[in-house]
This record gives C-alpha cells, sequence and structure tokens, in this order.
C-alpha cells in the first residue's frame, strides 16, 4: 500500500494553555514541539501562532518568519506548513503574512463556513489571490475542506490554472455547522476527487481516531494534533507526540508504511530540499 504520510496540526487558534498545559503556544514551545513529532513520525507541522501577551489567535509575521526559519536551520528535513485561517475576525492582509514568509506549504481555503464561534469567510476574490500568490511563488497550498462546494471550488481553480497538480485535500470533518464526520461524507468526496489528487483527513475531536482508521483503510493520509484533538482517551490530557504515535501505530496495524518528508514531497509534487527560494516577500 501506499505510504501514508502524517501531518501534526500543533497549536490551532481554539484550545487554550490553562486548560491544555501541554499545548505549544511561544515560538520556543512551538519549534521544540515539531522537532519531537518529526522525530516520532510526522512529515508536516501545521503551525499557528499566538500573540505573546494573551496567548490568542495571531498572525504575527515575525513569529511565523522565526518558527520557519529556525526549523530550516535545526530541522530541515521537516515539511512546515503555515496556517492562513481567518477565525476571530482576522483581515485579510494579516491573514496573508503566512504566505509573505514564503512557505514550503500553507493552508489554503476556498470558500466560508458559518463556525460557532463566528464566520469563516474567504471571499472568491481573496482565495483567488492567494491561490495565484501561491502559484508565483512556489508555495504548495493544503486545500482546506469544511464543505463541499471548497472541493469544487479548488477543482474550478485547478482548470483555470491556479492550482496545478497534484492537488492535495484536507477534509475536516467533525466541525460544528460543517461536514460531518461520517463515512458516507468521505465516501461522496472521495467520488469528487480529480485524478491524480491526494487526501488526508482530519478528525475533530472524539472522532479522530475513527478518522485515521477510515483514512488509513482507504489509502489517505492523516492529520492530528492538538489544533483538533487535546485527548489521547476519554478524560486524558493528549501531547502533539502521544498523538502522532499512536498514529504511526495505527499505520503499522494495517500495514502502512509512513512516509519521510521527502517522500511525502514526492507524492504532493513539491521541490525536494533545498531547491526553493525561501526568503521572507515584502508583497
Amino acid at each position: 500500500m501506499k505510504k501514508v504520510i502524517i501531518t501534526c496540526a500543533l497549536t490551532g487558534s481554539v484550545p487554550s494553555k490553562e486548560k491544555f498545559p501541554a499545548l505549544p503556544i511561544t515560538v520556543d514551545e512551538i519549534v521544540n514541539d515539531a522537532i519531537a513529532v518529526y522525530e516520532a513520525g510526522a512529515a508536516v507541522v501545521h503551525v499557528h501562532v499566538r500573540d505573546r501577551v494573551t496567548g490568542k489567535n495571531s498572525h504575527d509575521i515575525e513569529q511565523f518568519r522565526e518558527i520557519k526559519e529556525t526549523l530550516e536551520a535545526k530541522c530541515p528535513d521537516l515539511i512546515v506548513q503555515l496556517s492562513t485561517g481567518g477565525r476571530y475576525d482576522a483581515s485579510e492582509e494579516d491573514r496573508d503574512n503566512a504566505l509573505r514568509c514564503l512557505p514550503e506549504m500553507a493552508s489554503y481555503c476556498p470558500g466560508s463556513s458559518a463556525f460557532p464561534t463566528g464566520a469563516y469567510v474567504n471571499r472568491v476574490e481573496y482565495y483567488t489571490a492567494q491561490a495565484k500568490f501561491m502559484l508565483e511563488h512556489n508555495i504548495k497550498p493544503e486545500i482546506e475542506v469544511f464543505d463541499t462546494n471548497m472541493m469544487s471550488n479548488a477543482i474550478n481553480l485547478h482548470k483555470e490554472g491556479l492550482l496545478t497538480g497534484p492537488l492535495y485535500f484536507d477534509f475536516v470533518m467533525g466541525v460544528k455547522n460543517t461536514m460531518p464526520a461520517t463515512m458516507s461524507q468521505l465516501g461522496y468526496l472521495l467520488t469528487m476527487l480529480p485524478e491524480g489528487a491526494e487526501w488526508n483527513l482530519a478528525g475533530v475531536a472524539g472522532m479522530q481516531i475513527s478518522t485515521i482508521l477510515w483514512a488509513m483503510g482507504a489509502g489517505g493520509h492523516v492529520r492530528v494534533g492538538l489544533e483538533d484533538n487535546q485527548y489521547l482517551y476519554k478524560g486524558v490530557k493528549a501531547t502533539n507526540v502521544q498523538l502522532v504515535e499512536r498514529a504511526v501505530r495505527i499505520a503499522k496495524e494495517v500495514g502502512r508504511e509512513v512516509a519521510t518528508p521527502d517522500e511525502a514531497r514526492i507524492m504532493l509534487g513539491m521541490e525536494p530540499r533545498g531547491m526553493r527560494k525561501t526568503e521572507a516577500s515584502d508583497t
């Protein structure tokens, strides 16, 4: 069977340090966790940053840049995926700070959702401009899909030449007011996949183990981490390393080898390590 790419979403924008002490929110904590989950088997880390004073979600370009550059120096094999997510009324200008750092990969959402904490708005003009910027700067989009319209929009952008293949979809399941974490929903999404596309499955909270098993069995990839799920078992708080280690164990049980970052790059059509321009952009 195809090797499985494990992504670890380290921090997110919602969980709090007060409730979950293992949550990394400072630059040093995020860097240390990123290296630890890489050593445990993750090929990709999905990175949010937090305000240095309040600990709330932020799009501080200096923190994004510091994390990216530190990991490129300390753990150059790892794929660092910066988040452009837009909860908490973040401006489009601030959300683009992640892209200005010219990461190897970034999250990308071509559509809007009505999250419980507020609307997650992605205007057509905005996500089209993001696609153009990522194409011009060779940033691999991880296409986040909270609803099926986002997949349709991405496919249309691919037909227009603004997203290049192989497309890489991240099906995020179980967020309230978005698509449910069910096998039937996954089956429908798989019927929509364009030829050659790769896909990843992220299950929220108690659905994380189920979605790992579905993805492993169906030939997809998996995302784990404290952004999506803060518990190892019911009532037992987790660490990012523990969640990655569990995904590695499950992969072994179902006969899927875990992909290295370089193997992931090949599967996703990315440039080999050391071949990209990595200087930050002022545009």
